[in-house]
């Protein structure tokens, strides 16, 4: 794909500004030199772009007085189209957008986002933002504009020097940033404080405490959930990730498919030893994104392996949340360390965009300290600023408990056909977690198989 010229990007980005009332109707653009020094631009392209737009009539040039917006030039206001699973973050983007834009907002079931970003972009017809699942930016990278060509001084300044150090990497490939986190989620064990005083600190604890619960449980009750299977998708990796990462155990290097090893198998093995005794119970591979959760918080578990997304469930205020429900990484397994991994979406902008500096100017409100803060606190999610996160801790015990954990979580391991090598891990835990396949077999099966999608060498 052959870059946009400088006039064109320069020319594209004057007249969004000018439909969306930055200058007023009659206002004073800025003198060729100004923009010359604003954008890093030589004196061609800024004079280039400034004449198209006169002859289109959306500028007027006057000797020595300047540049300023035609009173005659009328433009409807601007439609961004933005898409994104689930309709909680559209209330975030219509408040971005405020008065000055209008959107068309598509909200597909999130099982089916991957699959509409991928036909809209085939098609030729690329929203101007995108809410994507963070592990999916390295596949379309070379789909997204980079965030740093659209505004380098918001990247240097706020994205690179604020963002946690994690986000910041996970979606810069080479120079170029092409994507932002969004508010995110961690995954680690969740547990009620009534049933559970103190969280455990290693496996040989979660055990020990599991069968103890286990012993004396009343009918229908859970000890432990888990999304165990297929049908919980992405939520089944999150956990699994989360428990392969307290045991050291990884999925892939820079060298190639790491997942068959002693620490992956001896997970495994784990979990089936969690199955046998009672404290996790088969039906857990058949669970939906939401029941280990929703069981959690309706008193049916006692200890849940999830994300941050108790809140909604729990129907209580998020600083309720915290005198009922207690948060801890992982325990630690023989091979590894107590960990918490963390994802959710980030904002992406389409090369497709029909205005992707207006899509920019959206995305940098959007994640403002202010708006992330107020939107955390009702969602239960973490902000991925480190400012937002030290201002809503001072205001949230719930949020202090888990923001704590973010700058040593790992993330999901990233890869351009991570939705198939997800599908692999969820298949594993599956196998384990139903008893159709021991663990060493289950293991050796993935591998083989994720080592087949990504064309990566097994060691």
């Amino acid at each position: 794909m052959e870059p946009t010229p400088l006039y064109r990007q320069l020319k594209a980005r004057l007249r969004e500004e000018i439909a969306a009332g930055v200058y007023g109707l009659d206002g004073r653009l800025p003198t060729e030199h100004e923009l010359c020094e604003r954008y890093g631009l030589s004196r061609t392209p800024v004079t280039r772009a400034l004449a198209e737009l006169a002859e289109e009539g959306v500028i007027v040039r006057h000797r020595r007085r300047g540049t300023f917006v035609n009173p005659g030039f009328q433009q409807a206001r601007p439609t961004l189209r933005v898409l994104g699973a689930d309709e909680p973050w559209a209330a975030v983007m219509r408040e971005a957008a405020g008065e000055s834009l209008s959107l068309e907002v598509v909200s597909p079931p999130r099982s089916e986002l991957h699959e509409v970003f991928l036909s809209s972009i085939a098609a030729g017809e690329g929203p101007d933002l995108v809410v994507l699942d963070s592990v999916w930016v390295a596949e379309f990278a070379g789909f997204l504009w980079p965030l740093n060509e659209l505004d380098p001084d918001w990247v240097a300044h706020e994205h690179d020097a604020d963002f946690l150090p994690s986000f910041a990497k996970a979606h810069r490939f080479g120079d170029a940033v092409m994507a932002v986190q969004a508010p995110s989620d961690v995954a680690g064990l969740w547990y009620r404080r009534d049933r559970v005083p103190a969280p455990p600190r290693t496996w040989e604890e979660l055990h020990a405490l599991g069968r103890r619960l286990a012993f004396d449980r009343p009918p229908g009750r859970h000890v432990l959930v888990m999304p165990g299977g297929l049908r919980a998708a992405e939520t089944t990796t999150y956990a699994l990730a989360a428990f392969l990462a307290s045991n050291g155990a990884a999925v892939l290097s820079q060298d190639g498919v790491v997942l068959d090893s002693p620490a992956t198998v001896g997970t495994m093995r784990f979990l089936r030893t969690l199955l046998d005794d009672g404290v996790i119970l088969p039906e857990v591979t058949g669970f939906g994104s939401d029941r280990a959760v929703e069981l959690l918080a309706r008193g049916e578990a006692d200890l849940c392996v999830g994300a941050s997304d108790l809140a909604g469930w729990a129907g209580e205020p998020i600083d309720h949340i915290g005198e009922e429900f207690g948060f801890a990484p992982m325990p630690r397994g023989p091979h590894g360390r107590a960990a918490v991994l963390c994802g959710g979406m980030a904002y992406a902008i389409p090369r497709q965009a029909r205005h992707p500096h207006l899509a920019m100017r959206m995305l940098q409100a959007a994640l403002a300290p202010d708006q992330l803060v107020r939107h955390c606190l009702e969602t239960g999610q973490l902000p991925p600023r480190l400012s937002a996160l030290h201002r809503i801790a001072e205001v949230s015990p719930f949020h202090a408990e888990t923001g704590e954990r973010l700058e040593h979580s790992v993330l999901r391991p990233p890869s351009p056909v991570y939705a198939l090598v997800s599908a692999r891990l969820q298949a594993m835990c599956e196998d384990v977690l139903s008893r159709r396949r021991p663990p060493e077999e289950a293991v050796t099966r993935a591998a083989d198989m994720i080592s087949a999608i990504t064309s990566l060498p097994l060691p």
